[in-house]
């Protein structure tokens, strides 16, 4: 395929798609996730994955986030879990998302891709 018509695939998804690196820096953010959590591509790219994460939910997200790195694998095994995220206007929105860890063509973790949507009736609250 294409790799424009990747990129094209990724932007134009009706779910946020966010991409970290392995030290959870955002380095992809489609068009779906400015719209779901208000913050626009240049404020989220480069940034930790702590300006989505509620600060309460921090510890036990990290603690996740390091342990499938190190073992290869997700808790969920890609199977989506609602949750709460932060929105840019401090709002709390309850999103589904679905998480998956991202390999290199030699099978090492070269970061993690969540896929999320506002969850129904999941407003801000």
């Amino acid at each position: 395929m294409d790799e424009a018509i990747a990129e094209w695939i990724i932007e134009y998804a009706a779910d946020a798609l966010v991409y970290c690196d392995t030290s959870g820096t955002i380095v992809r953010w489609n068009r779906a996730a400015a719209a779901l959590f208000g913050f626009d591509r240049d404020e989220a790219l480069g940034s930790s994955l702590d300006l989505i994460i509620p600060e309460h939910l921090r510890p036990a997200h990290w603690q996740g986030f390091r342990r499938a790195l190190a073992s290869g694998s997700t808790r969920l095994s890609g199977r989506p879990t609602l949750t709460r995220a932060l929105a840019k206007d401090g709002g709390r929105l309850y999103v589904q998302m679905s998480f998956a860890l991202v390999r290199d063509p030699a099978g090492d973790v070269v970061g993690s891709v969540a896929v999320a949507r506002r969850a129904e009736g999941g407003g801000k609250g």
